[in-house]
């Protein structure tokens, strides 16, 4: 059994951060550690309040699980400010993959990090990163650059490989075409994920789902491309049968792997 960290919020509701985390992982047949930056009091229709936790502690946390169990991929969301940034990134496993999900803003169009947190993040963590995953808003603030074509998106994508990324995934989430495509940009070559778009309010915690099930399949040493579009799949039907909960943006069914 393969071992994937997590290393992100607490989402009070259990749709999004490390609760999503760990149910994706464990659905997709791994073992699942954590190390919380911060508690959110939240439900479906919003957050109410964020606890972050101490960037030592947030470092403490990763140095016991690396020292005892280890992992083989690491993920990385909700990282809340720079001085966490920067204790995470000096703690980082070199020479294992890692998902960055950059949890930078809302649905809302909210920004949920400070320039410094930003830059800290561009200098310090997407060069560390085999894989990062922004949705289009995300892209955008992390690129300075236009993302409404699929021309723009993959320049985006490209940008991001510039900074010292190792892949980038451009999600079109935020899009509004019928059919959803995500960009995977290598290197060596530009790959186009296509799928239905599904009409759900069902959408709390698709990103944090989406690179949680990204690292499992590169813990379980699947190829990139197999180890996204395992992770689409999944997603998918994740959305596809979920279970409605909350009044507001509900959460997908992470089961949907086990109970397929």
């Amino acid at each position: 059994m393969k071992r994937v960290m997590t290393i992100a919020g607490s989402d009070s509701g259990g749709g999004a951060g490390i609760e999503a985390d760990l149910k994706t992982i464990s659905a997709l047949g791994a073992y699942g550690c954590t190390a919380i930056t911060a508690v959110t009091a939240q439900n479906t229709q919003g957050v109410a309040a964020v606890h972050t936790l101490p960037a030592e502690f947030v470092a403490l946390s990763i140095k016991m699980v690396l020292d005892d169990i280890g992992v083989d991929a690491v993920k990385l969301g909700m990282l809340a400010n720079e001085p966490i940034i920067r204790a995470v990134a000096a703690a980082l496993p070199r020479h294992v993959p890692v998902v960055l999900d950059p949890v930078m803003v809302a649905t809302s169009g909210a920004v949920l990090l400070e320039d410094g947190a930003i830059m800290a993040m561009r200098e310090l963590l997407i060069p560390q990163a085999t894989l990062i995953t922004p949705n289009l808003p995300e892209a955008a603030k992390l690129t300075g650059l236009p993302v409404g074509t699929g021309a723009e998106r993959i320049a985006a994508g490209r940008a991001l490989l510039a900074m010292g990324a190792q892949a980038a995934l451009i999600k079109g989430g935020h899009g509004t075409e019928a059919q959803l495509t995500d960009y995977l940009i290598t290197p060596d070559e530009v790959e186009a994920i296509s799928l239905p778009r599904l009409n759900s309010t069902s959408t709390h915690g698709t990103g944090c789902t989406m690179a949680s099930a990204i690292a499992t399949g590169l813990a379980q040493r699947l190829p990139l491309l197999e180890a996204v579009k395992q992770a689409r799949a999944y997603l998918q039907e994740a959305i596809r049968t979920a279970p409605g909960f909350g009044k507001g943006h509900g959460p997908v069914n992470h089961l949907a792997r086990v109970q397929s």
